[in-house]
């Protein structure tokens, strides 16, 4: 038993780093659905400011979110190398979130990834799972289902 246990956690998981300002932040690869050039979005009135709009993606409406404002960063600002990478979440629900750029793909084991802490005082601390290393950098590796949890419950 103890063998499959230390077997899983060298289980190495791949995570695509994007950033926001200065800092980096990996995002689960296996939620990735796509990565398309910054487009217009189309504003919809009366949602959290976080929601930027919609756009159309090969004929289906996908929801764009500024992660920036939902860990309350920043407004976004939009340069040549902003994307909007679409996830797809576990429970088939599509959204587009906002990056300021996509780095590259790391790949990233148990041993190279320590837990956080939850400071509830600190919004953006409430969505990261841990802390990845690589390359001697840092990269706060995103809970997708943390992130989007909250917006699930107003549906």
């Amino acid at each position: 038993m103890d063998e499959l246990k230390e077997l899983e956690s060298y289980n190495p998981i791949q995570y695509i780093v994007v950033k926001f300002g200065d800092e980096q932040f990996g995002i689960d690869i296996k939620y990735i659905d796509n990565i398309v050039r910054m487009q217009r979005i189309t504003r919809v009135p009366n949602v959290p400011a976080y929601i930027k709009g919609v756009i159309n993606l090969r004929g289906e409406v996908v929801p764009v979110v500024s992660l920036r404002l939902k860990m309350g960063l920043a407004e976004d600002e939009i340069t040549k190398l902003t994307r909007i990478i679409i996830i797809k979440l576990e429970n088939g629900e599509v959204i587009g979130v906002l990056v300021d750029a996509v780095k590259e793909v790391v790949t990233l084991d148990a041993r190279e990834i320590e837990k956080v802490s939850y400071d509830s005082g600190e919004e953006k601390t409430n969505f990261i799972s841990g802390i990845g290393k690589d390359k001697g950098e840092l990269i706060s590796l995103f809970d997708l289902n943390l992130v989007f949890a909250e917006k699930e419950k107003t549906n």
